[in-house]
């Protein structure tokens, strides 16, 4: 017999223009904020972003991971 939490899981959506928005954010900024990592986890786990979409996201953790933009906790 299984017991239920009564837990409800939801699945994060990415609004529209959204991933767009963070990359332009950042190239000014050279930061990322709390609100721009939600946005890319969003985007990570969105299953309809096309290629090219990834290969931003893969270039911003890039970057990240170079320290060449900084990470904000705001």
């Amino acid at each position: 017999m299984s017991s239920s939490t009564g837990a409800i899981m939801l699945k994060p959506s990415l609004v529209p223009g959204s991933l767009a928005k963070i990359f332009t954010s950042v190239k000014e900024t050279g930061r990322l904020t709390l609100s721009d990592r939600y946005g890319l986890m969003s985007a990570i786990l969105d299953e309809s972003l096309n290629l090219e979409e990834r290969l931003h996201i893969d270039r911003l953790l890039q970057a990240v991971r170079l320290g060449r933009i900084s990470i904000l906790n705001e």
